[in-house]
């Protein structure tokens, strides 16, 4: 193998193992928001399991949708915690 492969190689695992050790880093400064994601800007699956992907919520701040905010910005948002939000959709039906 040449200097040349082997520096790419060793910079491209350096570089996947960099990412590993900073996202949750910042996942960590990000809490799930319910309520708030407005119809398709949803940040994953919803709640209620009628899809599993960022992007598909129908409507605006559906309590089953959510987003990731600052930690601690959920309330000045007039989000929800997930507990929150199953009570809200109980309530509902």
């Amino acid at each position: 193998m040449s200097t040349t492969t082997r520096l790419i190689l060793s910079s491209a695992l350096a570089s996947v193992m960099a990412a590993g050790l900073v996202a949750p880093a910042a996942a960590q400064s990000k809490e799930k928001c319910y309520g708030i994601a407005k119809a398709g800007q949803n940040d994953c699956g919803n709640l209620s399991g009628t899809h599993s992907c960022a992007g598909q919520s129908k409507m605006d701040n559906a309590p089953d949708e959510w987003k990731y905010v600052a930690k601690g910005t959920c309330k000045d948002l007039k989000g929800m915690t997930a507990d929150e939000a199953r009570a809200a959709m109980a309530m509902k039906k």
